[in-house]
């Protein structure tokens, strides 16, 4: 075992799927330590996409307030 969760891309799309206003901080801190844990440059680039929305809805859910 490499000492990362087995799919952390799955759980990342996850997170982005689930995110709400109330979540976002604390999904968006996990999705990061996820994409730390990947350890090749094709893996983080597969979670793009999902990160970069996550912390587009952060600024967006923060703009509501």
């Amino acid at each position: 075992m490499n000492g990362r969760p087995p799919d952390a891309l799955a759980r990342i799309r996850e997170l982005y799927f689930k995110a709400t206003p109330k979540t976002i901080q604390r999904d968006l801190a996990e999705a990061i330590e996820l994409l730390k844990s990947m350890r090749t440059e094709a893996e983080r680039e597969k979670a793009t996409v999902f990160m970069q929305g996550l912390a587009d809805m952060r600024t967006e859910f923060g703009k509501r307030r």
